[in-house]
């Protein structure tokens, strides 16, 4: 599995952990940037990771910014795109069981690694329930 990664300066730095994290999981990455923490626009780098997964070169994305908010809008605005910002492992889980998240929202500047990890594993290792949840997917896919 390749998941796409990216984020603007205020998340670089949990970006940068949670993709080692991945990659000692054994997970693939594709890394789009931002590569340093000097300061860019987070609309293009949640831009870039939503494409990623829309276009399939990604089957997730996990995306960065300070407080993980911007970016998620940001890639929520590409069609196909189900961007969920977790602060939580119990929001992790309900992202992907119940809206199937195909994108994770982390804020670089609001979570600790630790957290973020573990926020990360548990939207990894949840599986969707589909059913009526399949239908509400389906609802916002239209969209």
């Amino acid at each position: 599995m390749r998941i796409a990664l990216a984020s603007d300066h205020g998340g670089f730095e949990m970006k940068s952990h949670i993709k080692r994290h991945l990659e000692d999981r054994g997970f693939e990455t594709l890394d789009l940037g931002t590569d340093s923490g000097e300061p860019v626009d987070y609309p293009a780098y949640g831009r870039a990771c939503g494409e990623a997964v829309a276009s399939g070169k990604a089957d997730l994305g996990v995306a960065c910014c300070g407080t993980g908010i911007g970016i998620s809008i940001a890639a929520n605005k590409v069609k196909g795109v189900r961007c969920a910002l977790c602060s939580s492992v119990e929001m992790a889980e309900m992202a992907k069981r119940h809206n199937n998240a195909n994108m994770l929202a982390l804020g670089g500047r609001t979570l600790d690694p630790g957290a973020a990890a573990a926020i990360t594993d548990a939207w990894l290792d949840a599986a969707f329930e589909g059913g009526r949840h399949g239908r509400r997917v389906g609802m916002l896919d239209d969209m």
